[in-house]
C-alpha cells in the first residue's frame, strides 16, 4: 500500500513557476514508476509526466515538454514536478500517481495509487 500526498500548488501569474511535491508513505517507493496527471474543470484527467522506477529518460506530454521537469528522491520518498513558464491553460488540479508497471504508462487507469490533488491556477 502506498499513500500519496501532494503539496505546492497555488496561484501564480503567467510566466511564473511552481514546484509540486508528492510525498509517499511505505518502504517500497522505489519499486513504483511515478506519474503526474492533471484535470481541468469539465475535462478528462490527462497525463503530464512520468518517471520510471529504473531511471532513464522521463516522459512528458507534448503540452509541457521543455517547461516541466519531473524528478524523484528515493531517499525522501518524494517525487517533484517543477513547472516553469506557466500558462493559463496549465490551470488544473494536479495529481501524482504510482504504478508498478515497467512499461511507459500514460493512461490514468494503469496507475493504482493516487494522491488527493493540489490546485494550480495560472492567471493571465
Amino acid at each position: 500500500q502506498v499513500q500519496l500526498v501532494e503539496s505546492g500548488g497555488g496561484l501564480v501569474q503567467a510566466g511564473g513557476s511552481l514546484r509540486l511535491s508528492c510525498a509517499a508513505s511505505g518502504r517500497t517507493f522505489n519499486n513504483y514508476a511515478m506519474g503526474w496527471f492533471r484535470q481541468a474543470p469539465g475535462k478528462e484527467r490527462e497525463f503530464v509526466a512520468r518517471d520510471s522506477q529504473y531511471g532513464g529518460t522521463p516522459n512528458y506530454a507534448d503540452s509541457v515538454k521543455g517547461r516541466f521537469t519531473i524528478s524523484r528522491d528515493n531517499a525522501k520518498n518524494t517525487v517533484y514536478l517543477q513547472m516553469n513558464s506557466l500558462k493559463p491553460e496549465d490551470t488544473a488540479v494536479y495529481y501524482c500517481a504510482a504504478t508498478g508497471r515497467h512499461a511507459i504508462a500514460v493512461v490514468p487507469s494503469l496507475y493504482i495509487y493516487w494522491g488527493q490533488g493540489t490546485q494550480v491556477t495560472v492567471s493571465s
